[in-house]
């Protein structure tokens, strides 16, 4: 029988925190002027999807991969700024 700790991490929530912390990252390596906005939106992507249940991994890994190609996208030198 296999006992889970409390506070231990499935795979799954570790690469969602993961992601999110690579996302706080890239945010200090944007202007002054626009790391608000990209943290609101960073936060809202997140947010956005606080309800999925921890058993819909085809969702969660989809979104995962969608917000690792963001990040890619949004990490490029040349996005100064983001909408929110």
């Amino acid at each position: 029988m296999v006992v889970k700790r409390v506070g231990q991490l499935t795979g799954l929530q570790r690469d969602v925190l993961s992601l999110y912390r690579s996302c706080l990252r890239a945010i200090r390596k944007k202007p002054l002027e626009s790391k608000r906005n990209f943290l609101i939106f960073t936060r809202r992507q997140f947010e956005q999807h606080i309800g999925i249940s921890k058993s819909d991994f085809t969702t969660i890994e989809y979104l995962l991969r969608k917000g690792h190609h963001q990040l890619e996208t949004y990490s490029n030198d040349g996005v100064r700024n983001i909408a929110v």
